[in-house]
């Protein structure tokens, strides 16, 4: 398997360096576009709209219009954007499992009833409101069967688009840790955890990136160099965990007093 990012995970002063796989693939048909005419192949090309001639993809790059000029973003743009969140999954807080909507990491679609179809929805929706169930079901969409599960969101029945057990890739194939932890460092990381336990709150949560990948765009604009900040994850040695630990909790302990 091919990592689609490289990174760490962090919670407290613990840097853990991890690769990111995906962990499903789609199982859908190849189906290809063809001239009914001839059978030919329909192909898409990317055309210069000035020149009218194909560009190919190492001379394509990102731009944000603003007024009548583009600026052009690098890569680098982006990374400079939050070096930090480019390069780390940083854990801010636990919380418990059940507080999280299903319609939050599943991939959901509202249901609405059509004509006549309001006394019977409401029906279901009460009745999977009670049972506190969901329901399972199997639909195509899109010239592909799909695997869902029916439940309530709100006032409305939500369906929500779940993987078939073959599209759920093997994990044996990582190379995963045997390193061996004592019960004393795990008490120690459970202390953490639930130093770091709240109540989960949309509100405490604001997507800054692209706050800061504008304000690159406005100095890029001006005819300024973008400034990424100095940023480096450095992994906790296993020799450095316990101390490491000891001083996430007294970091917390500190901001809480």
């Amino acid at each position: 398997m091919r990592s689609v990012w490289n990174g760490s995970i962090q919670f407290g002063l613990v840097s853990i360096p991890v690769k990111l796989y995906s962990g499903s693939e789609d199982r859908k048909l190849d189906l290809d576009m063809l001239d009914r005419h001839d059978n030919a192949r329909i192909r898409y090309k990317r055309v210069n709209e000035d020149t009218g001639k194909e560009v190919e993809w190492k001379d394509i790059v990102k731009g944000f219009k603003k007024g009548e000029k583009y600026v052009v973003l690098e890569k680098e743009d982006f990374e400079a954007a939050n070096m930090k969140k480019s390069k780390t999954i940083d854990i801010e807080e636990f919380i418990e499992e059940k507080e999280v909507a299903d319609v939050l990491f599943k991939k959901p679609y509202f249901l609405e009833p059509q004509k006549e179809g309001g006394k019977s929805y409401n029906l279901l929706y009460n009745a999977l409101k009670k049972t506190k169930k969901l329901g399972v079901a199997t639909f195509v969409m899109r010239q592909k069967e799909h695997l869902s599960l029916v439940g309530i969101y709100e006032k409305a029945l939500v369906l929500h688009v779940i993987r078939f057990a073959d599209e759920i890739r093997d994990p044996s194939d990582l190379k995963l840790p045997s390193t061996k932890v004592t019960k004393k460092e795990v008490d120690m990381a459970i202390s953490l955890i639930d130093q770091y336990t709240t109540k989960f709150s949309f509100e405490n949560f604001k997507d800054v990136y692209n706050d800061q990948l504008m304000k690159i765009i406005n100095s890029k604009s001006a005819g300024k160099k973008a400034k990424a900040e100095n940023y480096e994850s450095k992994p906790t040695a296993a020799k450095d965990l316990m101390a490491q630990l000891k001083a996430s909790l007294e970091k917390k302990k500190g901001k809480a007093s």
